[in-house]
């Protein structure tokens, strides 16, 4: 890819990336700047992308700005504890819990893996992103009936794999 291909992306995906962040900030400012940041992280990773028009590629520019507009809102609202003492009395704060619901993560995510590339896609941005139907299937090229089925047999899919796996 080359310098034209990156301004293809960011003319093609600004705006979706932008109302992506901006679902996250709630702030016209800070899902510009989200979006800025998150198109300065593609760039250090551009070699990596295949094909700008590719599921795969819109998918990894919306985590992008998924991600960093978590950053930016964490930072934004970051409440730092005045002493050590509020923060062990903290009642939410459950390590067992913590690491328990990592290791279900860390599942989770080898079982998406396991699905093919288009059902891998549409599952991922609708339930990583948040997307409605109509934005997938703007995205990927599709219909939303489309997307509808293909979200139908990865959720089948993975429930099956997710069987599998008990029963071994």
């Amino acid at each position: 890819m080359n310098k034209n291909t990156f301004e293809y992306l960011y003319e093609k995906y600004k705006k979706l990336l932008w109302r992506k962040a901006y679902d996250i900030l709630k702030d016209y400012a800070l899902a510009e700047d989200a979006v800025s940041e998150a198109f300065i992280r593609i760039y250090k990773h551009f070699h990596r992308l295949e094909d700008a028009d590719s599921s795969k590629t819109a998918a990894f520019l919306v985590t992008v700005v998924k991600n960093v507009s978590i950053n930016l809102y964490h930072k934004r609202n970051r409440i730092i504890p005045t002493d050590f003492e509020e923060f062990e009395q903290a009642s939410d704060f459950n390590l067992e819990e913590i690491i328990a619901e990592k290791d279900e993560t860390a599942r989770a995510v080898r079982l998406v893996d396991r699905l093919s590339e288009e059902l891998r896609a549409v599952f991922l941005l609708k339930y990583a992103n948040d997307l409605p139907h109509k934005e997938i299937g703007d995205i990927l090229g599709i219909t939303e009936n489309n997307v509808t089925v293909r979200l139908h047999r990865a959720k089948k899919k993975l429930a099956d794999m997710a069987k599998e796996v008990r029963q071994a």
